[in-house]
């Protein structure tokens, strides 16, 4: 797997980092048992400090998403992608409701991120 970061966006590179490994998984790249590359060889290869590798390693670890052993490093759990798949298929039907509806994707981020409280 390729990662690429970008220094000039406003979202923190352990974010970027993060998210790619989700849409590897997602999109079949990475597989159950797949290892990740190593935290220090990864910040090398981007130029970037280790500890921002560890960090969305951590991330992902708290997502459930893999396992960090240590002499293994980081692996992609079993069940991370039957998780994620099924996250997948309930956003793409949001997605396509939003369209439906005529709303954008931004207005949809919002209110998942900020749910409306009901009041009794």
């Amino acid at each position: 797997m390729l990662f690429r970061i970008d220094t000039s966006s406003q979202r923190p590179l352990f974010e970027q980092l993060a998210a790619q490994v989700r849409r590897a998984v997602l999109d079949g790249e990475l597989a159950d048992g797949e290892r990740l590359p190593a935290a220090r060889e990864l910040a090398e290869s981007l130029r970037i400090n280790q500890h921002t590798v560890l960090h969305a390693y951590q991330l992902l670890r708290d997502e459930g998403l893999i396992e960090l052993r240590r002499g293994r490093g980081a692996v992609i759990t079993a069940r991370s992608a039957q998780r994620y798949q099924r996250l997948s298929e309930a956003l793409d039907a949001v997605r396509q409701e939003a369209r439906r509806l005529g709303l954008p994707l931004s207005a949809v981020a919002t209110m998942i991120e900020h749910p409306v409280e009901e009041t009794a």
